[in-house]
């Protein structure tokens, strides 16, 4: 319960943060993101091009283990995975304070979950966050990122959002290892401690989740019936 409270308190706050406190909109925010998203990158700071694409990074990390993770829980997942492509971890607040603790894969591994599940996926994911942050910091101009991170919003809560994602995903790490059969603190923070990366290597290095037969669970239920 104290887990759920401290969650929930942290996505109001998160929330009203970003509302009420953080610093004001800029009337070129709307044109900002098209640029971003439609790759008119001219003029832009790379630092600002790299987190915009790296936030499109990180709802893929989260729903490679939100996916599997959901399918034992009263809720479901995909709502709150498929909102953080555009929201980040306000989306995904929600979902964590709202599950429960699993350690268990009690399902078939269907085709999209075997593809989030693969460490093919976790090394594309490596590879693409490499090129965005070796970019970044190469190209980009930290003045500029700290002036506008002082002075817009959409940089300033954007910013956040990474941090904030950065920190919650030891909340969905541990059960996740958990089902793999892949019990080591010392991995468990080396991967949290570890912004970005730590999760990232996770995807590459983890093993694979065990597919529960199902056949013998059906063929009980046929003979009691």
């Amino acid at each position: 319960m104290l887990r759920k409270v401290a969650l929930f308190s942290l996505w109001v706050g998160f929330v009203v943060y970003a509302f009420f406190l953080a610093p004001p909109d800029q009337p070129d925010t709307f044109e900002l993101i098209k640029k971003l998203s439609i790759g008119q990158w001219q003029g832009i700071n790379p630092l600002i091009i790299s987190l915009f694409n790296i936030m499109g990074v990180w709802p893929l990390i989260y729903s490679a283990v939100v996916f599997t993770d959901g399918r034992c829980q009263k809720i479901l997942a995909w709502p709150f995975a498929i909102a953080s492509f555009g929201v980040g971890a306000f989306a995904l607040l929600p979902y964590l304070f709202l599950r429960e603790p699993n350690q268990e894969f009690v399902s078939k591994k269907n085709i999209f979950i075997k593809l989030l599940d693969s460490r093919v996926t976790g090394i594309i994911l490596t590879v693409i966050a490499g090129i965005l942050v070796a970019y970044g910091v190469q190209g980009g101009n930290w003045q500029d990122f700290i002036q506008q991170w002082q002075t817009n919003r959409f940089i300033h809560v954007m910013s956040l959002d990474f941090c904030m994602l950065c920190i919650l995903f030891p909340a969905l790490l541990g059960d996740d290892m958990a089902r793999r059969g892949w019990k080591n603190n010392q991995i468990f923070w080396l991967i949290s401690l570890v912004p970005l990366f730590g999760p990232l290597i996770y995807l590459c290095l983890r093993p694979a989740l065990p597919e529960a037969d199902t056949t013998g669970i059906s063929k009980q239920q046929v003979t009691v019936n």
